[in-house]
């Protein structure tokens, strides 16, 4: 049973944003601090993704634990009420990532995807140098 009305859990979903997330935000001040210039949602690309470095050819994803499913993640819990519901949301978000990615991948771009708890404080500094890494090398 849902602890709030129809009408509380409507404006509480409505506030959720899929992009200029408070993550997404802080990668992206961090990366031009950087010197990277990027584009940002370029719908004609599959996923609509969150940030496109065309000069290094890589995309970069800016993926919500919860909502992306990220395995073993304190922040990915499936809600107790409606279970499997979110599960079925949450799989075909999976899914859809992954079809997006292998397409990406295969029209040339490198594909980079960090996950939201990444980002924390205590995270932040080593994820950013080891996505500089993975952006400026040649490997895809």
């Amino acid at each position: 049973m849902d602890r709030h009305t129809k009408e509380q859990r409507s404006f509480n979903m409505s506030k959720i944003r899929s992009v200029n997330t408070t993550p997404e935000i802080l990668l992206r001040k961090k990366l031009f601090a950087k010197g990277f210039r990027y584009r940002l949602n370029v719908k004609t690309l599959p996923g609509k993704p969150d940030i496109v470095l065309k000069k290094y050819k890589t995309i970069i994803f800016v993926n919500g634990c919860f909502w992306h499913g990220h395995n073993n993640c304190k922040y990915y819990v499936i809600p107790k009420t409606r279970t499997d519901f979110w599960i079925s949301k949450i799989n075909r978000n999976i899914e859809r990532d992954i079809i997006n990615n292998e397409k990406l991948i295969t029209a040339g771009w490198k594909v980079i995807t960090v996950w939201e708890c990444k980002l924390k404080k205590d995270k932040l500094e080593d994820t950013l140098e080891k996505l500089i890494e993975c952006i400026i090398s040649t490997e895809r």
